[in-house]
């Protein structure tokens, strides 16, 4: 009896299970993608030009190597901002000088402190710079009347000419200090009385501290001429006091050595 060429599982080697194993997953994969549903089948299938065709919403590349490349929708770009240059000053909407009333486009005042002035018209005299400290004591003005009240006013700044070590100067122009004083005390009237009120009270301040100065030297040197060694043998016999009004202070003298004594009472 001749013996059968097939052999049975049990024969079989392992490596060989594992190989009909894998024989049959890559047929079941086989079958299964025959019995799948064709990409292409029941949509339009539109020829947009010689390498490009639309299969429903989607178009391909034909890459010519035997497969097609579906190609992506670009990404929309993003819109552009429009930026807006500042307009250009037109011949309407130039400035006019105040003095010679001609329309100017660039002028150094305008520019630099907003008044409305022509080169040709700047004067050095009218249109001079003033520094904070001197704006303050002239015409009367704090800190808070330049920042504060309505458009601050504009300056420019300088370093010191006296120190460069000293912080800078800001330097004002004397127009609009003026005018801003004028805002502050209604007139020019009333800002002139309260400057001679103030400078009557330094002159008074002064005229005080003068006469201390001067009451205290003549009490020191009527001290000093006083001879001690005839005082010790002497006893003064003052007369009638007397009263000195401008000085404010009193003196008697001895009525038999002519010694005279200011003094003052509290």
């Amino acid at each position: 009896m001749e013996k059968s060429d097939d052999l049975t599982e049990e024969e079989l080697t392992e490596q060989q299970k594992q190989r009909i194993k894998k024989n049959r997953e890559k047929a079941l994969l086989l079958k299964k993608s025959r019995l799948t549903t064709h990409p292409y089948a029941k949509q339009e299938v539109v020829s947009i030009d010689k390498t490009t065709i639309s299969i429903g919403a989607v178009k391909y590349k034909d890459t010519g190597g035997g497969f097609l490349l579906e190609e992506h929708p670009e990404k929309e770009p993003e819109p552009v901002k429009l930026v807006e240059d500042n307009p250009v000053i037109i011949e309407p909407d130039r400035p006019t000088c105040e003095k010679c009333q001609k329309i100017f486009a660039k002028s150094w005042l305008f520019e630099t402190f907003d008044l409305k002035v022509c080169d040709e018209c700047k004067d050095p005299e009218e249109h001079k710079l003033i520094t904070k400290s001197e704006a303050m004591s002239s015409y009367l003005l704090k800190d808070c009347d330049f920042t504060k009240r309505g458009t601050p006013l504009k300056f420019i700044s300088k370093k010191n000419p006296h120190n460069s070590r000293w912080g800078e100067m800001k330097l004002y122009l004397q127009v609009q200090v003026e005018k801003r004083a004028l805002e502050i005390w209604e007139s020019e009237e009333k800002l002139q009385e309260e400057i001679e009120k103030r400078e009557e009270k330094k002159v008074m301040a002064k005229t005080k501290k003068y006469q201390k100065q001067m009451k205290e030297l003549r009490m020191n040197v009527r001290s000093s001429l006083y001879d001690k060694t005839t005082s010790a043998s002497h006893t003064h016999e003052f007369g009638e006091e007397t009263y000195n009004e401008e000085e404010d202070n009193y003196t008697h003298k001895c009525v038999s050595c002519g010694y005279e004594e200011t003094f003052e009472k509290m």
